[in-house]
């Protein structure tokens, strides 16, 4: 019996804008956008320069850190120019622009045809993993082939597939569980190759009834288990996934790896089915483009460094004047300023709220309710952090009132009366923290 974890809350999933659309292929935009920072850790630096001709799927950008991922050019084309550009994440970011050559061709050794991938080793697995670029597709962005790389100390287990997609209006898994199970089964397998074991989970929403369906039967004759979750937010995070399936608890500051388990998301796992099996590297990904804003919200294949706006266009454009637009989802995404921004690895929606989508109100001081600690999955207090955020006594936040467990589901803000801003107050503690470890080293 599976049990459903503390606090949470339950936000309109506001799904079914696109949760019954089959994914539709966005046509290759006339140039793309690539920053050449996708990925927590070290941000990878140009092997091309302007006026070079590049094919599809050739690396135009990597570093040699272990905790990155190369950049692969998502067209065929010209590059016409490297330099700062607009960023959905840092605001502005190294970028290289690529004019699309109409040929869309790839380059030289892909795709391939690789049946016997049973046949290649651990290491060589890896490999292809880490070449191909492969980052955390649910929006973290870690680098896959370091997260598949645990040390030697870390005896792992089990491998959770994160198949919930909690996060409200977003339906890009949710669809690719629908259409592509058997790309998901591949790359699910090979995963557990590396791993070197055998157990695993696939954890979905009861709200997926179709998809719960779907995998149950993809999966059937291995030993994978497809299990229906409650429906409950943040319930796609990888502590509470944990927590659920295999009733463990990750260890304050700890990984899913020190109780032994390795989490991945549903477009993660598909990634590396295209890489072993087809040679592919990660140059696109599906997006749900959707809210009371778009006039005909789609679940959209896109190349990466493809613009917003163009997605957006492809979508009928807006309905009205957006209220606010996210990188995102609504929980955890994160606020834009405008649409002349690339889709990189990490971007699983973009969002265009309405007016009556959005509960806004200005900020005011907090009146010491509760709420945001009865909703805390972590058993945190939410109030007490963003108090110390808000005041910039960063290190007291991390030593006093554990700011580093954290996983910025934003239910705190969710619930709060006095719509305080936690989760940036809590963004930014973390942000100095990191500056101040960064000076250290």
């Amino acid at each position: 019996m599976f049990k459903s974890f503390r606090g949470g809350v339950h936000p309109n999933d506001r799904k079914s804008y696109t949760s019954g659309k089959a994914i539709e292929v966005l046509p290759v935009p006339n140039k793309v956008t690539i920053p050449v920072r996708q990925h927590i850790g070290a941000p990878c630096s140009p092997i091309v320069k302007k006026g070079d001709e590049v094919k599809k799927g050739q690396i135009i950008a990597k570093t040699d850190a272990f905790v990155s991922a190369n950049i692969h050019a998502s067209i065929s084309g010209t590059v016409v120019d490297i330099g700062d550009y607009n960023h959905p994440v840092f605001g502005k970011c190294q970028a290289i622009v690529i004019e699309n050559d109409g040929k869309d061709e790839w380059v030289e050794g892909i795709p391939v045809e690789r049946n016997d991938w049973e046949k290649l080793d651990k290491k060589q697995l890896l490999n292809i993993i880490k070449e191909a670029g492969i980052v955390g597709m649910g929006g973290a962005t870690f680098p896959t082939h370091v997260k598949l790389s645990p040390p030697p100390d870390k005896k792992v287990d089990t491998f959770i597939l994160n198949a919930a997609e909690c996060e409200p209006y977003l339906t890009a898994d949710h669809r690719m569980m629908l259409e592509q199970s058997k790309r998901i089964v591949n790359g699910v397998k090979i995963t557990m190759k590396v791993l070197g074991i055998d157990k695993g989970y696939v954890g979905i929403e009861q709200n997926k009834p179709d998809a719960i369906n779907v995998m149950t039967k993809a999966f059937e004759g291995t030993s994978i288990q497809v299990v229906g979750l409650p429906t409950k937010y943040p319930q796609g995070a990888e502590k509470m996934l944990i927590r659920v399936l295999v009733d463990k608890e990750v260890p304050s500051g700890g990984l899913p790896a020190d109780v032994g388990v390795v989490v991945q998301n549903v477009g993660t796992v598909a990634a590396i089915s295209d890489a072993v099996l087809k040679g592919i590297p990660l140059i696109e990904r599906v997006t749900t483009v959707s809210g009371g804003a778009i006039k005909e919200p789609k679940n959209l294949l896109v190349r990466v460094g493809t613009l917003f706006s163009d997605a957006i266009e492809f979508c009928g454009g807006f309905s009205e004047t957006p209220e606010k637009l996210l990188s995102g989802g609504p929980m955890m995404g994160m606020a834009q300023s405008n649409i002349d921004l690339p889709i990189i690895k990490g971007v699983s929606g973009i969002l265009a709220l309405s007016k009556k989508d959005v509960n806004s109100g200005r900020e005011s001081a907090c009146i010491h309710c509760g709420r945001c600690v009865e909703v805390c999955p972590m058993h945190l207090v939410p109030s007490k952090l963003s108090i110390l955020g808000q005041k910039g006594l960063y290190q007291e936040a991390k030593e006093e009132a554990n700011l580093l467990d954290c996983v910025e589901c934003g239910s705190c803000v969710y619930v709060c009366p006095a719509k305080r801003n936690i989760v940036q107050y809590i963004k930014y503690c973390k942000a100095q923290n990191a500056a101040e470890n960064a000076k250290k080293k």
